[in-house]
C-alpha cells in the first residue's frame, strides 16, 4: 500500500501515524509538507494527522484547510483515493468541505484524554471492513475541540446513508448523537476524532486500531 502522511505547522501525531501505518502494513508512508502543491503518483491512502495545526488559531483546522497541499488532497479524494483524517485531521477535512459537519469545543470546555469505547456503525467501508457491525472497540482520544455538530437534516441524512462510521459508546465530548467518525458519501474519506494509530500494538494496551489500517491494505489488494 502506497501511503502518505502530511505534516502541518503544529502537527504532533504525524510520526505516530507514519509509524503505525508502517507497523501494520509493512510499508513506510511518504512524508509530505503542508506547502507541497502536488502529490506523488499512485497513492492509495493520504493520512492527515492529529495535532494543533497553526496553533488552532481562528478555528481548529481552518487555516490548515487552506494550505496548498489540501487542494491536491481534495482533487485526489474526488478521484477516489482514500483519505483518512484523525483528530485535527478530521477538523481539517470538515473545514476543507470533504466531510459534512463541524468540530466545536468540547462540552464542559475540557480537554479529553483517555481510551474510549466506540461502536462500529458502518462495517462495509474500505476503512472498517475488518470490524463487525455493532462491535465495541477501544481507541484513545485526546482533543479539546471534538464536539461534532451538524444540523438535524444533515444528521438524519448521514445516518440514513450509512456515513456514520463510529459512535461513542458513552458520552465523551458532547458530539451530536455521539458521533465519533464520519464517512463521505462515496465512502473513500473518513474523519474520526479517536486515534487508531495509538492502538496498533499490544504494548499500547490493545490492537483495535490496527484493523483499520489492515482493512485499507486489504482493500488495495482487492482493487489491484
Amino acid at each position: 500500500m502506497k501511503s502518505a502522511v502530511i505534516t502541518f505547522p503544529g502537527s504532533n501525531c504525524d510520526r505516530d501515524l507514519a509509524v503505525g501505518i508502517e507497523r501494520v502494513t509493512g510499508h513506510a508512508p511518504i512524508r509530505l509538507w503542508h506547502g507541497d502543491q502536488t502529490l506523488p503518483e499512485g497513492l492509495d491512502l493520504i493520512a492527515v494527522p492529529g495535532g494543533f495545526s497553526y496553533g488552532d488559531y481562528l478555528r481548529s483546522g481552518a487555516m490548515a484547510a487552506r494550505s496548498p497541499v489540501v487542494g491536491a488532497v481534495v482533487e485526489a479524494a474526488e478521484r477516489g483515493v482514500a483519505v483518512l483524517g484523525i483528530c485535527n485531521g478530521f477538523q481539517i477535512l470538515t473545514e476543507a468541505g470533504l466531510l459534512p459537519g463541524a468540530l466545536m469545543r468540547n462540552a464542559g470546555i475540557r480537554f479529553v484524554c483517555r481510551t474510549v469505547g466506540l461502536t462500529v456503525e458502518n462495517a462495509s467501508s474500505r476503512f472498517t471492513a475488518l470490524y463487525q457491525p455493532g462491535e465495541t472497540i477501544h481507541i484513545p482520544v485526546a482533543h479539546h475541540d471534538g464536539n461534532y455538530f451538524a444540523d438535524d437534516a444533515t444528521l438524519d441524512r448521514i445516518e440514513g446513508e450509512g456515513q456514520v462510521a463510529f459512535r461513542y459508546a458513552e458520552p465523551v465530548n458532547g458530539s451530536a448523537r455521539d458521533i465519533a467518525g464520519v464517512l463521505n458519501a462515496k465512502g473513500n474519506v473518513l474523519g474520526m476524532m479517536p486515534h487508531p494509530e495509538r492502538m496498533v500494538e499490544p504494548q499500547h494496551g490493545g490492537t483495535d486500531g490496527a484493523r483499520l489500517f489492515e482493512a485499507l491494505a486489504q482493500s488495495v489488494l482487492e482493487r489491484a
